[in-house]
């Protein structure tokens, strides 16, 4: 991870970065994220250009720098452009609906799974005739729509003989033959 953390962060047009003791700040156009910076780590804001350091070269300090790194960058990135997960629905009578912030899910079960989102993410649902249901999770915090696509997809994993289940767009599964007569 510590080549992670030698390269620096840049901020893109129209971001505030603010560090004040050890939490971090960004604002975008899309909202405001903070992050507490972990010990033995220091950042500086030079020129457009985040860099940071660590105190010492013990693994803990190693790992702590790269992670801190990833998380100011998703920060910058997520306030100025946006995080998006698309998940897909492979199954006959699998279908979803959101109305507002609560997603309502069929997937096989005796009842239909109602699920509240935060307000930070935006829903949407695509259901076209012939192919499955698709549903798109946005918003401007990486951790919490990988979260709740994640929560999502745990409701029904997909299989590994038929592939039915919630899966994520574009992921491959290994498959199974199953049985031969």
């Amino acid at each position: 991870m510590s080549r992670i953390g030698k390269n620096p962060v840049s901020i893109s047009q129209g971001v505030d970065v603010n560090i004040k003791e050890n939490v971090i700040t960004v604002k975008g156009k899309l909202g405001e994220l903070s992050q507490v910076i972990s010990d033995g780590i220091t950042v500086k804001i030079e020129d457009g250009v985040i860099t940071l350091d660590r105190a010492s070269e013990s693994r803990n300090h190693k790992a702590q720098h790269g992670l801190m790194r990833a998380l100011i960058s998703n920060m910058i990135e997520g306030v100025s452009k946006g995080w998006t997960k698309d998940l897909e629905l492979v199954g006959v009578g699998y279908r979803a609906s959101n109305q507002g912030q609560k997603l309502d899910l069929a997937l096989g079960f005796s009842h239909n799974i109602v699920l509240e989102l935060a307000p930070e993410v935006k829903v949407e649902t695509i259901s076209e005739k012939g192919k499955n249901p698709i549903i798109k999770l946005s918003s401007y915090d990486k951790q919490l729509v990988g979260q709740i696509a994640a929560k999502i997809r745990s409701f029904r994993a997909p299989e590994p003989y038929k592939g039915k289940g919630v899966k994520f767009v574009g992921e491959i599964l290994r498959r199974k033959a199953g049985k031969s007569a």
